[in-house]
């Protein structure tokens, strides 16, 4: 006879499972098992470190403690600005005038780039701590659909494997299942900040506007453009000005265009509406779930597989996504080089970056598999091509009309041949190639407009 099903909430005695659940969870922060807590700041992401360990520990403590049902965002940013700043340099004072130097060039030459005006607050020099704060509330905002589904599903999945005579008595338990379940997440997040923050160059890096409002537009790292610069073989300036040109470049076009933000972010939440998570990994997880071995918490959780494939709803939200990401690295891409024309190193310079921004490093990649969004522009070259040819055919101040408002952006098939957009942007008629003269003639012909021949 086949072995009958294991319970996961019954151990043959008579106590509440919400008990039962709160005393498993004290008697392991308390120490009081053999499990190592170590294995579970594992789970977390989190790297083998006393400190970090013990951090984590008291967070589950005041999780258990909590009374209400939320994910308290607080711990993200905690993490994030701790590791950020475990791995910080000081910069000396030569270095950050030689930014704030190259921020002020930078601003001239854009000038001559653009008539998109310049920012209206100076740029700041932010340490990794820094950028891991000041950019946190955007992460949280992207993150909280797939952390509220999470969560939600943690709790369904321990109502569904509870036996039926006991679904009345699990209130507490599920409420202290979503918020352990939302501190591991919120102390993952805050895992994959922390290690942006020491990939990350500036503000606008990733290709969303991550600093917040007129307060603080624009951002460099100072520690991060030193250690890009040291991996190439040019030189340091030529990398600080290319750099702060392209930052600079990116804030103007979100000050300038002030429905971008909005249109973008209106777009990631179309995307992250119909994000649902898969149950059928959580099921497993706690019908096998090994207390030795809280790995697989951490693997369930950042390997994206609680994140079923995409709808069609999904595809097409992010399709629009990325056709936009992809207009404004374009955008920055072209008035970028015009503006560094004057860096004998500056295609090289460019050509890195490129590279890196479609590549994408390691906390980019846990970020997507965390919450099933990539923000990488997939058609980068193409969309800074087309931006390139509006700019020869219209001049600058053609080309930056075009963010004026979202329906006059250009679309996915302009990026394909920007021929009709130019046309519009000109006032001159395409001409037509042997193709369209056959289709015409089809046409015509079809509809009875064509000459008769006697």
């Amino acid at each position: 006879m086949a072995d009958e099903p294991r319970d996961p909430f019954s151990d043959g005695s008579d106590k509440d499972p919400g008990e039962e659940f709160r005393d498993m969870l004290r008697d392991f922060l308390a120490g009081d098992t053999d499990l190592d807590p170590a294995q579970l700041a594992s789970a977390a992401g989190l790297p083998a470190d006393p400190e970090l360990v013990q951090r984590l520990i008291g967070q589950l403590q005041q999780a258990l403690q909590n009374s209400g049902d939320g994910i308290n965002w607080s711990l993200a940013k905690e993490q994030a600005t701790a590791l950020a700043a475990r791995s910080a340099v000081t910069s000396t004072p030569a270095e950050v005038s030689a930014l704030e130097q190259a921020l002020h060039v930078a601003a001239l030459w854009l000038d001559e780039a653009t008539d998109i005006a310049s920012l209206t607050t100076e740029p700041t020099l932010l340490t990794r701590a820094g950028w891991a704060e000041a950019t946190m509330p955007v992460w949280t905002q992207l993150a909280e659909p797939v952390a509220n589904s999470i969560a939600t599903a943690l709790t369904d999945v321990l109502e569904e494997q509870a036996p039926e005579e006991l679904t009345g008595m699990l209130g507490d338990a599920g409420r202290l299942m979503r918020n352990v379940g939302g501190t591991l997440f919120a102390m993952q997040l805050g895992q994959v900040v922390g290690q942006l923050a020491q990939e990350v160059v500036s503000g606008g890096d990733v290709g969303i506007p991550l600093l917040d409002g007129e307060q603080r537009q624009a951002a460099l790292v100072p520690q991060n453009v030193d250690d890009f610069a040291r991996g190439l073989e040019i030189p340091v300036d030529e990398v600080r000005l290319y750099l702060a040109v392209r930052e600079l470049a990116h804030a103007r076009l979100f000050r300038h265009a002030k429905w971008l933000r909005l249109h973008l972010f209106s777009q990631i939440t179309d995307y992250a509406r119909g994000i649902r998570i898969d149950t059928g990994p959580l099921e497993e997880l706690a019908a096998d779930f090994d207390p030795q071995n809280p790995e697989a918490l951490r693997e369930a959780m950042t390997s994206g597989k609680l994140i079923p494939p995409k709808t069609d709803e999904q595809l097409a939200a992010l399709r629009r996504l990325e056709t936009t990401l992809a207009l404004i690295e374009g955008w920055v891409d072209v008035v970028t080089a015009e503006a560094s024309g004057r860096l004998p190193k500056s295609e090289a310079i460019a050509e890195t970056v490129r590279r890196r921004r479609a590549a994408g490093g390691p906390a980019e990649s846990a970020f997507a598999s965390l919450v099933g969004l990539e923000l990488r522009p997939r058609r980068l070259r193409e969309a800074a091509a087309m931006w390139q040819a509006v700019t020869d055919a219209a001049g600058a101040a053609g080309r930056d009309a075009l963010w004026a408002h979202p329906d006059i952006l250009p679309t996915d098939l302009d990026i394909d041949d920007p021929t009709l957009l130019i046309a519009r942007l000109t006032g001159d008629e395409p001409e037509e190639d042997d193709v369209d003269r056959a289709l015409q003639d089809l046409l015509d012909d079809s509809t009875g407009d064509r000459p008769r021949e006697d």
